[in-house]
Formats: structure tokens, sequence, C-alpha cells
């Protein structure tokens, strides 16, 4: 029984540390990275002298669970910095040395804190003792290779992750969710769906979509698309290169240059492949001077964008080198800012209620305390903080305010989605930009015949399609509605002597616009059917004797209710528009 219910980053940072006491216990002369508590745990990064493998984390559990038992006090003290080096210069610890150098840069506090006979730099947050942790809500998880500091130049440690939680009942729910995760996991459903595929020729990051997958994506886009168009959008086009010094002049060059693929060219232009699309869409406006009558201005583009991502980062589709953005830029007046932002609000709630995700509103703001991270004057932040909040407040939305989470150039409205696995997501996001248009000198002509500084609003509905369709794939487990399924009816033919029918049958339904798949191989009835269960076809349809002589159809549905049986291809037909028609 637990006595105390201490916060559970406390938690587990203390089991962080009792990981090191336990590695330390089998391997003393291991060399102590970091450990810190993260979502849903910690971990700890260690330089052993040899390879371990997951077999031995049963055992370093074991360790943790005994110093739980002995009620371990965590104590805190602070000194300077010549006794520090000194103290871990004698174990030999040479990660806990730079890391002092570090704070001494920084002006920091040398801070210990010592469990047992273990010490360790750190800043504290730990329980009081270890009799305030419930031994049975943790579990170590895996380990992983990193190199200290994130960095390829430094050496390659060991990562051990632990999970844990308040209770053991939160542990064992959150394992099971994982697992169901893994099940859903899209890298896996997408192959076995055929919607995207990689390839090692191609390179890492870079998937390649099957036309299954393409259908999803340019249904979704053109979804987008049809609430944007309704609103006064227009398509614009922009290349896949520019000179540098495009983004020398937005300041994406500064803070991303070492994101950017970069090309030189045999005259000794410097070129980028693009990182971001605004740039281009300021250049789009600039072309002339516009009256106050002619705005806003609203642009859409749905294109690629390149980040040059570490390969260990990479992450199926959640992270990749080649990213489509449903991308779009409103250039407007400040007094046309609130309309704008709500028209925009109003696409994000459509959209997201056809996929049926439950959404959040988070204010991403700027931090105050690192303004060399972001352009402009705190001035003009503040102004443009104070109106999304404000927009916000309108629309009645609870909202978190988060500091440092804003762009570089101005701060945000993010939507979080939750899945049905109760996960969140960042998807939609709307940013608020008086800095752009300053550093390009966006203006227009307003009714005093001057001219007048304008605003941009960056708006993406579904962000990174590639990441948005990994968490809709996992969302569905790969079982999309009728809408946006891929394939929406697999046509069955019972045997190869009503082939003939069921090309009839297809024909019409092609004729609809419907999305079929017409199974002519010679393979049993049966199998046909498991195969297109297995493909998360929404409907099939059967064909044999009885059908065709009735001239009708046997319906099958994905799901419980399987069996709908003979119907009118007419009625089928309206059945389908209905549900597509209610986006179900």
């Amino acid at each position: 029984m637990v006595p105390k219910n201490p916060p559970l980053e406390e938690i587990r940072h203390s089991l962080a540390h009792l990981l090191a006491m336990a590695v330390l216990k089998e391997s003393p002369k291991v060399k102590l990275g970091i450990g810190p508590s993260i979502e849903n745990g910690f971990y700890y990064d260690f330089d052993l002298p040899e390879k371990i493998s997951d077999t031995l984390l049963p055992q370093l559990e074991n360790h943790m669970r005994d110093f739980i038992k002995q009620g371990i006090r965590f104590e805190q003290k602070k000194i300077n910095t010549e006794a520090a080096k000194k103290f871990f210069k004698e174990r030999n610890q040479t990660y806990k040395l730079e890391l002092i150098d570090e704070f001494v840069d920084s002006k920091q506090a040398i801070s210990l804190v010592t469990s047992g006979d273990f010490t360790d730099l750190c800043r504290g947050g730990h329980v009081e003792s270890t009799r305030d942790i419930d031994s049975k809500s943790f579990k170590l998880d895996r380990i992983a290779g990193t190199y200290w500091k994130g960095s390829e130049e430094n050496p390659q440690l060991t990562r051990i992750y632990g999970l844990a939680f308040q209770t053991k009942k939160e542990l064992e729910n959150y394992v099971a969710q994982r697992e169901e995760a893994k099940n859903r996991d899209h890298r896996k459903l997408g192959q076995d769906l055929d919607l995207f595929t990689f390839s090692e020729l191609v390179g890492p990051g870079l998937p390649l979509w099957t036309p299954r997958g393409t259908a999803v994506r340019d249904i979704l886009d053109d979804f987008v698309w049809q609430l944007r168009k309704k609103r006064g959008y227009e398509k614009v086009d922009i290349p896949h290169l520019s000179k540098k010094e495009l983004y020398e002049t937005s300041g994406h060059w500064e803070k991303f240059r070492d994101e950017l693929f970069k090309i030189t060219t045999r005259e000794g232009h410097h070129f980028a492949v693009k990182p971001m699309n605004c740039p281009h869409h300021t250049q789009i406006y600039a072309r002339k001077l516009f009256s106050y009558r002619e705005l806003p201005q609203r642009y859409a583009s749905t294109t690629k964008v390149y980040r040059d991502e570490q390969t260990g980062e990479l992450a199926g589709l959640l992270r990749v080198r080649a990213i489509t953005q449903d991308d779009a830029h409103v250039f407007c007046r400040q007094r046309q800012v609130r309309e704008e932002i709500l028209s925009i609000w109003d696409i994000v709630t459509e959209f997201y209620r056809a996929v049926r995700f439950d959404l959040k509103v988070r204010l991403s703001l700027r931090d105050p305390k690192k303004p060399q991270q972001y352009l402009g004057s705190p001035e003009v932040w503040g102004k443009a903080e104070d109106e999304l909040r404000s927009i916000t407040k309108e629309k009645g939305s609870e909202v978190e305010e988060i500091v440092g989470e804003a762009a570089f150039y101005g701060p945000k409205i993010d939507f979080i989605a939750k899945d049905s696995l109760g996960r969140e997501w960042q998807v939609a996001t709307i940013q608020l930009d008086m800095n752009l248009p300053e550093r390009f000198d966006l203006v227009c002509v307003n009714e005093k015949g001057q001219r007048e500084r304008i605003v941009m609003i960056h708006a993406a509905i579904m962000g990174s399609i590639e990441r948005y369709l990994s968490i809709l794939i996992e969302h569905f487990a790969g079982a999309f509605p009728l809408w946006l399924a891929p394939v929406q009816v697999a046509v069955i033919p019972v045997s190869d002597n009503f082939i003939g029918y069921a090309r009839k049958v297809s024909s019409e339904l092609r004729e609809d616009g419907f999305r079929l798949q017409l199974d002519e191989r010679t393979e049993t009835v049966g199998r046909k059917i498991r195969d297109a269960e297995l493909q998360k076809i929404p409907y099939m349809i059967v064909v044999g004797e009885e059908e065709k002589k009735a001239k009708k159809i046997r319906v099958r549905s994905r799901g419980e209710k399987k069996d709908i049986g003979l119907m009118n291809i007419e009625n089928f037909i309206k059945r389908l528009s209905k549900e597509i028609e209610k986006r179900r």
C-alpha cells in the first residue's frame, strides 16, 4: 500500500534514479548519461563496458523493487562547482563533468540528489522515499541506442526505457492500449492494405503511394479543397526549389539551415529544396500592388516540402523527408483577421467531424524568456497573441495556453484530435503572422491611397498529409468509412460461369462513380470473401446462378451484421449514395 500520492513526474524521475542504481549494481564501471521523466515513463542513458539485451530487464526490475522495499530517501543538496567536479571525477563520470561545465556556463547552481549510496547530478523533483512508489506500477520496457546529446559525432549510448504510472491498473491499461496500437500500426496496415511502400533505391523517409493510397490522399485533399473553394480560396502552384535568398529574407535559412536540402548549380547559384511554402506565397502576393478592395487574397496549394531529417528519427509516415502539405495563406488587413480565422475554424470543424475526431483547442504562444527564437518585437507578438486569445474566447472553446509552442514567426491556434485509442495528436493549425509581411514589405493601398501593412494567416487542415494518414489509418484500424475507402465494393462471382454478369454489375457501379474491385481469380468464393474482408472493403457483392436469374445482387457488409441479402442494384446504389453523402 502506497502511503502517499506524489506527482507522477516525481515518481517517474525517482524511478530513473533507481534504474541507474540497478545498472550500477550489475555494472559498477558504467558511465552515466541523463535520466529524465518522459511521457508514460522514464529513461536513463548509459555508456556500458559491454552490450546488454532485453533479457537483463527483469533482473534490473527486481533490483529496483528491492530498493523500493528499503524505503530509501531522496535528499537534495547544492554544492559549489569545484566540489561537484571533484566528486564525479573520482568516479570517472565524464558525462556528468561535461554537464557541470554547461551548468557553469549558464550560471545554474550545482544540485546533487542522493538516494542510498547513489548520488546523481540532478535539479530534483523526487518522491520523499521509495515507499511512496507502488512497486507494481512500473516496468522496464525496452533497450535502444542513442547518441550523447543527440549528435552522431558523440559516443553512442545505451538507453533503457521504463513505463510508470500511479497504479498497477493504469500501467496495465496503458500496456493493453499499446498492444492494440501495435495491431493498428500504420506501417503494417499500409502494406497489408497496399496503400504505400518504401524503396531502398528511392531512399528512407520518401514514401511511394500506390493507386489505393493515392485515392485516399486525393479524396481527403479534394474534401479540403471543396471546403476552401466555397469560402473564396484560389489555387496557386509553386516550384520545389528556391534561391536561398528567399529563405534568408523570411528567416527560415537561419533557423532551419541544417534541415534543408541544399543545391549549388554549375553557375554557382545556391538553391534549397523548399522546406515550407509560405515564402513562395508571399511572392505571389507581391507580384502587384493590391487595393484594399481586393483583399483578402486567399491562396491554397497542396504540394510537397522536404526536410533533411536524421535517418534514425524517421518513423513510417509519422516522420518523413517528403512532406505533402495542404497549405493555404490568407493575405488580409488587420481588421479582417477575425472573420478569416473564424472561417478557417469552420473548415476545420466540418472536416474533422467527417472523420469522427473530437477536437480540443490549444493556443501556442512564444516563450518571452527566449526572444532570440522568434522574429519580430514583443509588441507585435503581444498584439497577435491577444487577437488569437480573443477569437478563441468568441468561439467559446476551452483553450489550453502553451508557452514556447508558437511558430518562430507568430502565435497559433492548434487543434488537438483524440483518436479511437484515446491518444492525442496535433492536427490542424491556424497561425497569425505579422512578421513575414514586414520582412517582405507586403502592403495594400487603403482608402486614403496610402500603403498599409497587411498581415498573413497560415492555415493547414491536415498539415502533413503523410502524418495525418498515419493517424487516420490507426484511428480506423484500416477500416475506412465508405466515402473514404480506396475500394468501396468488391464484386465476387462464385465461379467463372458468372464473370460476365459480375462484369455487368461492375460496369453499372463504375458508371455511378463507385470505386470497386472485380475479383476474377480462380479461387473459391469463401477465399475471395475472406480476402475482401482482410482488405477491409466496406461492401461485397456475390453473384451466382440465383442472382443472375433474378437480375439482383447478394450483398455483404463489413462488420457484425454481414449478410444483407438480395437487393436490386438500383437500391444498392441508392444505399451507398446516401451513406457517402452523409460521410458515414
